[in-house]
């Protein structure tokens, strides 16, 4: 089992910035993708950003140029720092991770809302 959990969530302008976490705990061992998804109502969940192993990140085109997704190995924790934030931006953002060939493992979602 792992878990995960985000914080860095909250309200900020368009235009400004905000830092996700998501904190990995529990049978970290050969997890091979982490990435941040973000749901909205009414929409599928969206994959974000998301890491496999050491290759480069890929990015929604949505986000690129803006969002940038990292990974600290010693700290078990992902990161998403958002930039340039715009109102539809707005979403719960969740953490996820999968280990080897299983079903994903996923957090329970931090709130982003960003006003005009």
């Amino acid at each position: 089992q792992v878990q995960l959990v985000e914080s860095g969530g909250g309200l900020v302008q368009a235009g400004g910035s905000l830092r996700l976490s998501c904190a990995a705990s529990g049978s970290i061992f050969g997890i091979n993708f982490m990435g941040w998804y973000r749901q909205t109502p009414g929409k599928q969940r969206e994959l974000v950003a998301g890491i496999v192993g050491s290759s480069s990140p890929n990015y929604a085109d949505s986000v690129k140029g803006r969002f940038t997704i990292s990974r600290d190995n010693a700290q078990n924790t992902l990161y998403l720092q958002m930039n340039s934030l715009k109102p539809e931006d707005t979403a719960v953002y969740v953490c996820s991770a999968v280990v080897g060939s299983a079903n994903p493992y996923w957090g329970q979602g931090t709130q982003v809302t960003v006003s005009s």
